[in-house]
């Protein structure tokens, strides 16, 4: 995603998922989805096994958990962004809360601020890396050219490492300067969540790459991740929680903006190129887990399954009180309503009055898809709902058991 993502109204147990995946996806998807949730039934935590009471987040990733980063770079993410829960723009591309949010409320703990926001933040319990439009891979480009965040993870993971070393120096002082700052024994007790590497994808389709040649820099993108979660591990990381990518083809902004032929979409209206990137991507992204397990043995490191339920979710909207999937909340214009050039805040200049032109719709809390590029807040709590007890994470645990090292499904 290029910049950050945002309940239903109803909730499903594991049972009418099941099914929702195999009436939405592939075969493969399909049995990706019941084996998953199959080993949550047979494989629980033991129930002597204790919560692990994250005393702190820190996060690194794209918008999809950005809040506030690249507003305090390049100005605040415009109204209405933030109408539905902040009731104001509050560094999020979405009309509320993000994922990381609801992660941040489940364990009782303040939402995040943002490592680059200045104002008005509080590190006491975590600090939040991502920004919007993040690679994992710095990009031989500007943001004014593709939107591409120069605050890449390689950046991220230098001011994690001068974040922990400097914060303890500041703590010293005592005071204000120690209330804000995270006690040094949370960094090796903290819960380290990582949302990226779509943006990487969607860098090489700007530069008219073909998807084979897409799929061709993952594994470097991959090995550049690995790098960034070994140096939280080297400074006693232990609990790590990985989002896979997002259905990159089910985005108004993908199906808007790159040439994409008829026979190329599926039957719920998504780019099948730009979903079979996203799951390459994700069945390395799988393996790199794997191999870190291996490497890092004192290490917790949960894969979780994001794209299988965004794509449940958008091709069985209606099922789950959702409604139209594919087309953006916040925008103007187009089949998609969203147009580059005049995206989700956006105003003109009418009779020498500033008017709001990209509007939102009348309900966000029924629609999946806030601006072409990132979720609803509602759309965010649905998947949060169905994350939260394990039933899309390798190993099958729920996210307040993620400082448990169990067997995980290494195949």
């Amino acid at each position: 995603m290029e910049y950050g993502e945002c309940s239903s109204s109803s909730s499903s147990s594991s049972t009418s998922l099941t099914a929702s995946c195999s009436a939405s996806a592939s075969s493969r998807l399909v049995t990706a989805c019941t084996l998953l949730l199959s080993l949550s039934s047979v494989m629980p935590v033991s129930g002597t096994s204790r919560a692990c009471e994250f005393p702190a987040i820190f996060n690194f990733g794209d918008s999809n958990s950005d809040t506030g980063g690249i507003s305090a770079l390049y100005g605040q993410a415009p109204f209405p962004n933030g109408e539905t829960f902040f009731h104001a723009p509050a560094g999020r591309y979405c009309d509320g809360r993000l994922l990381i949010d609801f992660i941040a409320e489940s364990m009782k703990l303040p939402y995040l601020s943002a490592y680059l926001d200045a104002v008005g933040s509080n590190f006491s319990h975590g600090a939040n890396f991502a920004t919007a439009g993040a690679t994992v891979r710095p990009q031989n480009t500007t943001r004014s050219q593709s939107g591409v965040s120069p605050i890449s993870l390689d950046v991220q993971s230098v001011e994690f490492s001068e974040f922990h070393a400097r914060s303890q120096i500041i703590r010293q002082k005592g005071g204000i300067f120690e209330e804000l700052m995270p006690k040094e024994e949370y960094f090796s007790r903290a819960l380290y969540t990582f949302d990226i590497g779509q943006n990487d994808l969607t860098a090489g389709y700007r530069l008219n790459l073909s998807t084979q040649q897409v799929e061709a820099t993952v594994p470097d993108v991959l090995a550049q991740f690995s790098n960034a979660v070994r140096n939280v591990y080297a400074q006693g990381g232990r609990s790590f929680w990985i989002h896979n990518a997002g259905p990159l083809g089910c985005l108004p902004f993908v199906l808007d903006h790159f040439p994409i032929t008829a026979a190329q979409i599926d039957k719920f209206g998504c780019a099948i190129p730009f979903n079979e990137a996203a799951q390459y991507f994700n069945r390395k992204l799988k393996e790199t887990v794997i191999q870190l397990r291996r490497e890092l043995l004192l290490a917790a490191i949960t894969y979780v399954d994001i794209y299988s339920l965004k794509y449940t979710l958008i091709t069985q909207a209606n099922k789950f009180g959702f409604e139209k999937p594919l087309i953006a909340c916040c925008g103007h214009g187009g089949k998609y309503n969203f147009n580059t050039a005049m995206r989700c805040g956006s105003k003109k200049m009418v009779n020498g009055k500033e008017i709001l032109i990209a509007k939102s719709c009348k309900n966000p809390t029924v629609r999946v898809n806030w601006d072409g590029i990132h979720y609803t807040e509602a759309a965010n709590k649905w998947i949060f709902d169905h994350i939260v007890n394990g039933s899309f994470s390798d190993p099958p645990i729920p996210l307040k058991m993620a400082c448990q090292s169990n067997t995980p499904t290494d195949n």
